[in-house]
């Protein structure tokens, strides 16, 4: 059985979005496509954002908030939400990166997040971010440019096992996961690398150049890829990330080996049943806004101005639960008394839906799990429950997912952390406190989680899609169905 289409289209989506700018790039390029209309959080949507339009806006060009208004929303109405994350654990270029080493050029590099470390090692690594340059004479203006280095340029070596006969290895962050780029001797001889330059008469610059900062080598690399000349280049935030492709494995192609399904899939998936929504179930008799917010942040706690523990979403829902609504003048006065309480009453009608990866059952490592709680690829979405609230979940939650599953035909699964186990967390619970709105935790199934190369579920990627299609295009009708206050 050949992989659905939907699972190809990731492959293009993950290989494309090395970093959570590059996501959200790639995300806008869908969006677009659908015919979403892009606004921005500095503008006044007064005369922009109208019931049956479709829109979406980005934030640090890290995060992501899409959403279609039905036509016949009015202010206070619910709202159908889906929030996945863009981040991934990583290792990031330090803004003084410039090492050596018994004549090797090192980059300095910083951990992001909670990675599997050493599975960093021994791969084909290169650098991805944005570069912020400075464009035209003069002051000019300062822009965002993407660079994705497409060529292995970095690596970090094992340690010959000759050398260490440990059984355990756990490398030192600091000092054992330096990547190398290259041997000193060439940089030496390479013209026109003079590091020790004089900064010319008169000028200022408070801080190092980055000549001294960085390789000139590696800005040179970056500013190729840019289309910049290194001059122009005032700062970046970079990644390192591997520079194998995710790609379907398996007998049957079952299996998607990637980078950062965590929560890159998720993201995707969420985005996909957004646009495939408008699509399949037009807007002209929905009373709910379709929503969808990718967050940035997530692996490093969420508290950041991008991240979920931020006024994001609560600043967007405000914004659109007094959104005027399709009205006759008869009723005009009813709405703009209703919508000095509109937000509290879209809260309180709304629902979210946590996208984050879950665990699949590990054939190695059974006894790691519950033993009634096993969820297995390509068998659908996991609903994630924990009694002390790592997870939101809760009966009400599952009865609303279960009966949209039912409708689409979507199979689902159940997963408990064991007692004697820790348990992750998600975005989940931070916005249902944050916000007082229903929520339930979910995610597709995967296998080494954090690593950088895990393995999800070909058929699944069909399965999230579908979920959140058909979840976003009936919520409004479900809403008044299954509520307790």
């Amino acid at each position: 059985m050949s992989p659905p289409t939907s699972a190809l289209e990731f492959l293009d989506f993950v290989n494309a979005s090395p970093t959570p700018y590059h996501a959200v790039a790639s995300a806008a390029a869908l969006l677009d496509a659908a015919g979403f209309t892009l606004i921005k959080e500095r503008d006044n949507w007064a005369s922009t954002v109208k019931p049956g339009g479709k829109y979406y806006l980005t934030r640090n060009g890290s995060s992501v908030v899409a959403f279609a208004v039905g036509a016949r929303w009015r202010p206070g109405n619910p709202i159908g939400m889906v929030g996945a994350h863009t981040d991934s654990p990583t290792l990031r270029v330090k803004p003084i990166s410039k090492r050596t080493a018994n004549g090797y050029l090192q980059v300095g590099v910083e951990t992001y997040g909670g990675g599997i470390w050493h599975s960093w090692l021994d791969r084909d690594l290169s650098v991805a971010g944005r570069v912020l340059v400075r464009e035209g004479q003069g002051e000019g203006n300062f822009v965002q440019k993407l660079v994705k280095v497409d060529k292995s340029v970095l690596r970090i070596p094992h340690l010959a096992i000759h050398l260490h006969r440990q059984t355990n290895f756990d490398p030192n962050k600091e000092d054992e996961l330096l990547p190398i780029a290259g041997l000193a001797e060439a940089e030496l001889n390479k013209a026109g690398g003079n590091e020790n330059a004089e900064v010319q008469e008169g000028e200022f610059e408070p801080l190092r150049a980055l000549p001294e900062r960085h390789h000139p080598s590696f800005l040179t690399l970056v500013a190729e890829q840019a289309g910049v000349d290194v001059s122009q280049i005032i700062d970046f935030e970079l990644v390192l990330y591997d520079t194998q492709k995710a790609c379907l494995g398996g007998l049957n192609d079952e299996f998607i080996f990637s980078a950062r399904l965590d929560n890159l899939n998720m993201t995707f998936c969420s985005i996909k049943g957004l646009i495939s929504s408008v699509q399949s179930t037009a807007l002209d008799n929905d009373n709910s806004i379709r929503l969808v917010a990718c967050f940035d942040h997530e692996e490093i706690g969420s508290l950041s101005a991008h991240g979920a523990d931020s006024n994001l979403l609560p600043a967007i829902l405000r914004r659109l639960s007094v959104l005027p609504g399709c009205t006759t003048d008869s009723d005009r006065t009813v709405e703009e008394l209703a919508a000095s309480t509109a937000f509290e009453q879209t809260l309180s009608t709304s629902f979210l839906l946590s996208a984050d990866m879950a665990h699949a059952v590990h054939p190695n490592y059974q006894a790691k799990y519950e033993r009634n709680h096993t969820p297995a690829m390509n068998k659908g979405p996991v609903i994630k429950i924990n009694a002390n609230q790592r997870y939101a979940t809760n009966s009400p939650g599952i009865v609303l997912i279960q009966e949209v599953a039912r409708q689409t035909k979507v199979p689902l699964q159940l997963f408990v952390v064991k007692n004697d186990s820790p348990c992750g967390s998600t975005i989940g619970p931070m916005l249902s406190a944050k916000l007082g709105v229903r929520t339930l935790d979910m995610g597709n199934p995967q296998l080494s989680m954090h690593s950088i190369r895990e393995t999800g579920g070909s058929r699944d990627v069909e399965y999230a899609v579908r979920l959140f299609e058909g979840f976003l295009s009936r919520f409004g009708d479900l809403e008044g169905r299954i509520l307790i206050d």
